[in-house]
């Protein structure tokens, strides 16, 4: 199973980390150029686990996802329950680790493809693909780690939680 992942170290705690990583919405399109669309299903309107999620991304695919862990503020995990033909699996988390300056962040994604024939292929094309866009989202999760107006979202709803 291909396993791709990137992190970055952001000057801020790791419970506010963790809450810039939950934000959803149009903050969430603030520092996640992926994401087009994304809200919670099934009358959910906060992550936790067994939410699910439906996300579309920039050119169109999309999925629905499942929160299979949620413990702020070291670790989220999802998995897909439904989306593009071509993924059998995908999985995907966060983790979030107090360093001196601050957090290091580490996202993941797992994934197999289908059909199996194609696989060995597409997994590697895969890796390519997906290594591109989680380096480029860790980036955008870097640049809403430092916006005013994501922390301020983030911070409330720390205090809220």
């Amino acid at each position: 199973m291909p396993v791709v992942q990137a992190s970055v170290v952001v000057p801020i705690p790791p419970a506010l980390a963790y809450a810039v990583s939950q934000t959803t919405g149009e903050v969430r399109r603030r520092w996640d150029g992926f994401i087009r669309e994304q809200h919670f299903l099934d009358g959910s309107t906060a992550p936790a686990k067994g939410v699910r999620t439906f996300t579309r991304q920039r050119f169109g695919l999309s999925m629905i996802t499942r929160y299979v862990s949620y413990a702020p503020p070291t670790n989220v995990g999802m998995t897909m329950e439904k989306g593009p033909w071509f993924f059998r699996t995908l999985g995907a988390g966060w983790r979030f680790e107090p360093v001196e300056s601050g957090t290091r962040a580490v996202w993941k994604y797992n994934f197999t493809c289908r059909p199996g024939w194609l696989a060995p292929i597409a997994e590697r094309i895969g890796s390519v693909v997906l290594g591109y866009e989680i380096r480029r989202r860790i980036a955008g999760f870097a640049r809403g780690c430092a916006d005013p107006v994501v922390l301020d979202v983030a911070r409330a709803t720390l205090a809220e939680g």
